[in-house]
């Protein structure tokens, strides 16, 4: 398969592809290139990235046609929404028959069984390839995160989803997309793609409610009580409570009312869920089954995961890497936080530089403490990476810079109270951390649980 790149040309690798073995080459076909003479057979397909997803869904067997498709996009939250729907099915597993699957971020694979994904959402091809692993697993429900990627990369195209969730949209990827409006635009691409009325929408972002309004056969979701003037179903939260072990809230919806209680921390994570549920309500699940197995829900590794509290600081890791999802993060922690909030946060580099200062900000204006850090620093200067995020601060001698990670966490932790919240921001799953073009072992979650296990020990 030779596919002209964004970067690269795939098609320069023909020749080499063939001398290593392959039997038959499928090229992208512009009226320019011109293959090699070869030995075996070199077919042009004009708009092949297009076709791919098709030929791919094609040569493994269609297996989207045996699957409960479940398509989540947006810029937050992509990845706790896939993993909720994935835990609910399971949990209601004896009522339907079959396994749940995801696929996005943190992994492709049974649920409890995933494996590290490269990407959030693979190639055409990797997307078909897993989808028949996973229906041959048996699997009948995958809930896939969909990237602005690949949407506009057309590696979902030929999919057909029987539910589709948008979450949110902020700023993320405008080294790609080039400006809101285009990203938004690539996000709107999954609509194309599933029953309007099957759509699960948030009302509470700004971007949901004009898709609403141009969908008003979709089911509107919000944190704000019952929506007004929107003639479709909705699924609604009312004044939600929050307590270290999670929230209770009240639930309006067009399906019934009750109280839906789950363990997870901060106002967004009502959102998460409450997408979710809207998932499985189209699906067909009874309103009642779903608040009574909400409060068995399992958090998201490296998406607001607790580590220590008691009598040490408590520890919070957690993906946040745009300024949205981190101020939600802060402000969904304050609400549990007797003492002093810190924010431990870098940015990545040879990605968008214009989110740094406000990454910056954001830790600035919600947190007691900020340690500024380095996240993924790749082939930038990690200097040139804290002086973008500084021109942000309003007081920066207020602010604490440690390039290391490591000591900025344990310099947290040993400064910190019993009383205090640590955000540690950014890398969330992650056990990687990319130097220059190295990729080294690093996780915060490793990190944070060893600098928790020797305070602990200091005490004895």
């Amino acid at each position: 398969m030779a596919l002209k790149g964004h970067q690269v040309d795939g098609r320069q690798f023909i020749e080499k592809a063939v001398a290593q073995g392959a039997s038959a080459v499928l090229f992208e076909e512009d009226g320019e290139f011109t293959p090699p003479a070869l030995n075996v057979p070199c077919i042009g397909i004009r708009d092949l990235p297009a076709r791919l997803s098709g030929l791919a869904g094609h040569f493994f067997g269609e297996p989207a046609a045996v699957l409960d498709l479940i398509g989540i996009t947006g810029t937050n939250g992509k990845s706790t929404t896939a993993l909720l729907v994935a835990n609910w099915h399971s949990l209601l597993a004896s009522d339907r028959g079959g396994k749940a699957a995801v696929m996005g971020t943190i992994g492709n694979g049974l649920f409890g069984e995933l494996i590290e994904a490269a990407n959030t959402t693979g190639s055409a091809l990797e997307v078909q390839a897993n989808l028949a692993a996973l229906r041959d697993k048996g699997a009948s429900l995958v809930a896939m995160e969909v990237s602005s990627h690949g949407l506009v990369q057309h590696r979902v195209a030929d999919l057909h989803f029987a539910a589709t969730v948008f979450t949110n949209l902020s700023r993320d990827h405008l080294d790609y997309h080039g400006t809101m409006a285009a990203y938004g635009e690539a996000k709107a691409l999954l609509l194309k793609q599933v029953d309007a009325a099957n759509a699960v929408i948030n009302h509470d972002d700004p971007l949901g409610c004009e898709w609403l309004n141009l969908y008003p056969q979709a089911v509107a979701f919000g944190t704000n009580g019952p929506i007004e003037n929107h003639p479709g179903r909705q699924l609604t939260a009312q004044d939600p409570q929050f307590h270290q072990q999670g929230f209770s809230s009240a639930i309006n919806s067009s399906w019934g009312n009750g109280v839906l209680s789950a363990p997870l921390l901060g106002r967004f994570n009502v959102s998460n869920v409450l997408a979710a549920m809207g998932v499985m309500l189209v699906l067909g699940h009874e309103l009642e089954q779903l608040l009574a197995t909400a409060p068995r829900l399992q958090g998201v590794t490296g998406r607001m995961e607790c580590f220590g509290g008691g009598q040490v600081p408590l520890a919070v890791v957690d993906y946040a890497h745009t300024p949205d999802a981190l101020e939600k993060a802060l402000q969904a922690l304050r609400v549990h936080c007797e003492g002093r909030l810190w924010c431990i946060v870098g940015c990545g580099g040879d990605r968008d530089s214009g989110k740094r200062p406000m990454m910056a900000a954001m830790a600035e204006q919600h947190a007691d403490c900020v340690i500024l850090t380095d996240d993924n620093p790749r082939t930038e200067s990690p200097a040139r990476i804290m002086a973008d995020m500084v021109a942000g601060l309003a007081d920066p001698d207020a602010v604490t810079i440690e390039h290391d990670r490591v000591k900025a966490i344990e310099f947290a932790l040993a400064q910190a109270s019993k009383e205090d919240i640590i955000l540690v921001a950014g890398k969330g799953h992650e056990d990687y951390q990319i130097i220059g073009t190295d990729k080294r072992h690093y996780s915060d979650r490793e990190t944070v649980a060893a600098a928790l296990h020797t305070l602990l020990e200091s005490f004895t």
